[in-house]
């Protein structure tokens, strides 16, 4: 969404800058990580590698176009010692493009990665990705909204993005708990780990969402609000999309040495 912007203290424009700058490294760094790490899995969990490396790297894509468009909408005002609305509007909604490509994806990736049963992980892969894109899509109109009350516009689409949150939630905590009993316990608690990755970034999406409803309101008259907005969604990207995918790579691993393959050189089996 195009934005018009507080002026900001130069400690809470770097912070904002300095954290997108950041997460386009790190994406960049992850990426290479996941395309380079995937010819050290067996066969059949190469695939959720490259679903990590096309999640890291659209992030990284839509970032960049983040920094630049945060860059553009501030001019130094060096007699106050601030950074000023420039005119030229701050584009975030290259973040809800991202997260509708890209979350999606991260349920899939964990599907893929638990090799669930044949004719089962592709229902399971749609209904979790449409739950994710549904939950973006619903977030996005109260996002964008003038209103930032609890009870108004942006509390109304908020509340309804929570309901496809909690059913995506209650298939991976119940749906998937007989499949991650089958598994080793090395296995079963990565993919638990996992689990609650996921829960936390995406339960910390909905606290940064609410930040205009106390803080003062968003954008106009409430620069804390902007920084902590921009911080706060940063944050969990990185957690969600790099960290997350660190995660899929050793589950994928334990489970390649599991099933007898040489996972510290180029995977084959043992003996082969």
């Amino acid at each position: 969404m195009l934005q018009e912007l507080p002026t900001l203290s130069a400690a809470q424009y770097s912070l904002v800058y300095n954290m997108f700058s950041f997460t386009v490294a790190t994406m960049a760094a992850a990426f290479v990580f996941f395309v380079m790490s995937q010819k050290n899995l067996a066969p059949k969990y190469r695939i959720s590698m490259m679903v990590s490396a096309l999640v890291v790297f659209i992030a990284g894509y839509h970032y960049f176009r983040i920094f630049n468009s945060w860059e553009a909408a501030y001019t130094l005002n060096e007699a106050m010692g601030a950074y000023e609305y420039s005119g030229e509007p701050f584009n975030d909604a290259y973040r809800y493009v991202d997260w509708l490509l890209t979350v999606p994806l991260l349920v899939v990736e964990l599907v893929l990665v638990m090799d669930l049963p044949e004719g089962r992980s592709g229902p399971m892969a749609a209904k979790l990705g449409f739950a994710a894109a549904l939950m973006i899509a619903l977030g996005y109109p109260g996002e964008v909204s003038g209103d930032t009350s609890l009870f108004g516009v942006r509390g109304l689409w908020g509340f309804l993005s929570t309901l496809p949150f909690v059913y995506l939630l209650y298939v991976l905590f119940t749906e998937l708990g007989d499949v991650i009993q089958k598994q080793s316990d090395e296995v079963a608690k990565l993919i638990g780990n996992a689990r609650l990755l996921l829960l936390f970034t995406w339960g910390f999406y909905p606290i940064v969402y609410m930040v205009p409803m106390f803080i003062g309101g968003y954008p106009g008259e409430a620069p804390g609000a902007v920084a902590t907005i921009q911080v706060g969604y940063t944050i969990a990207d990185i957690c969600a999309k790099a960290g997350y995918g660190v995660l899929i790579y050793n589950i994928a691993r334990a489970k390649s040495v599991e099933e007898g393959f040489d996972v510290d050189e180029y995977a084959e089996p043992v003996g082969a």
